[in-house]
């Protein structure tokens, strides 16, 4: 769980996690990565960071963009260097009060640097709550920012808060993946609520993807002895309250091909090939577009939906819970547009 290698993991000193974190604000690990070391190796010490000029220290950051992080960053060391004699506060009070330093980067060096009880919250952190407690608030609002580390903080683990912290993290970033996460073989899958209730393509909610004008749903339509396999949607997503096959959404519509399918199927379902009607697989690739992709457009967005359907002749335990509908019963409930249009395509019955 704690193995993802990155040159600040483990590390005690406050300048060098600092410095960590205000690169990482808005960037990718990948890219902030060879910034850090740029950083550490020109400036290893604080000390160094609030002698040095403007211009070498903006030459450096060049590419990073939000430059307004860089000038935090250095009115923040000459602070610490003139007024706090070299020494990063110790305390998260006092680190919250740095000029630059919000709640998460406090969080992270007091749990970090000095083993503090404080939890850090961050993107991975909030889908790992959000999953395995069942949570739909939206992680991208006040409410839902509150709720979370609320939650965080109450399950932090006290006396090894920097260790605990890091781990969560990892275990978000390789394990409960935003796309592709790897349910199967995941320790929590058994007290996961959304992977008891196959939500986990439908966790965490963000209003801002909620908005966003193009969106691309497969539905994986999975039959098995006359019955389909239905999740009722999020009440704060589109067509909240209505019914749909299994979903994933990509953000771009993925090929069709054994690599994508073993990542939806296996990884994240555990359905081995034992589950399902092999001749029919292998047919996926040749169906036909206009019978299983449809568009709708709403108000603010495109939606594009293929749809996968799959045959079961055994039933795997990763659904078996799942909400199973005969076919003559499917028309009671209720659905989006875009899957009744898909439903007058296509005969059910025959597939």
């Amino acid at each position: 769980m704690n193995h993802r290698p990155m040159p600040w993991k483990g590390e005690k000193d406050p300048y060098k996690i600092w410095l960590s974190e205000v690169i990482l604000q808005q960037t990718r690990v990948e890219q902030g990565w060879a910034y850090y070391e740029k950083f550490i190796k020109a400036y290893p010490t604080i000390e160094k960071l609030a002698k040095a000029s403007d211009q070498n220290v903006f030459k450096l950051w060049e590419g990073l963009g939000y430059y307004n992080r860089c000038r935090n960053l250095l009115f923040t060391a000459r602070h610490i260097v003139s007024n706090l004699d070299s020494n990063f506060p110790n305390n998260y009070e006092s680190l919250l009060a740095l000029k630059g330093v919000g709640t998460y980067t406090a969080a992270a060096i007091a749990s970090f640097a000095y083993n503090l009880p404080y939890a850090v919250v961050d993107g991975n952190v909030f889908r790992v709550f959000s999953r395995f407690f069942g949570i739909d608030t939206p992680i991208d609002t006040q409410q839902g920012i509150n709720d979370f580390v609320q939650i965080a903080n109450e399950n932090l683990d006290k006396q090894n808060a920097g260790k605990y912290n890091q781990a969560l993290m990892d275990f978000g970033a390789t394990v409960c993946k935003p796309a592709a996460p790897l349910c199967i073989n995941c320790v929590f899958k058994s007290k996961c609520v959304a992977f008891l209730e196959n939500k986990v393509n439908q966790l965490p909610v963000k209003i801002k993807s909620i908005q966003k004008k193009k969106r691309n749903f497969d539905f994986f339509c999975f039959s098995f002895e006359g019955k389909w396999l239905l999740q009722k949607r999020s009440p704060s997503d589109i067509w909240g309250g209505l019914y749909q096959f299994y979903l994933v959404e990509n953000t771009s519509m993925p090929v069709l091909n054994n690599d994508y399918l073993n990542e939806i199927l296996i990884n994240q379902l555990g359905l081995a090939k034992g589950n399902l009607d092999q001749n029919l697989v292998k047919k996926l690739g040749t169906q036909k577009e206009t019978n299983f992709i449809f568009e709708q457009i709403l108000t603010h967005q495109l939606i594009k939906a293929r749809f996968i359907v799959l045959p079961l002749v055994k039933m795997p335990l990763s659904l078996a819970n799942a909400l199973w509908v005969n076919q003559k019963e499917l028309k009671k409930y209720p659905f989006p547009k875009i899957i009744n249009h898909f439903f007058e395509k296509n005969d059910l019955s025959s597939m």
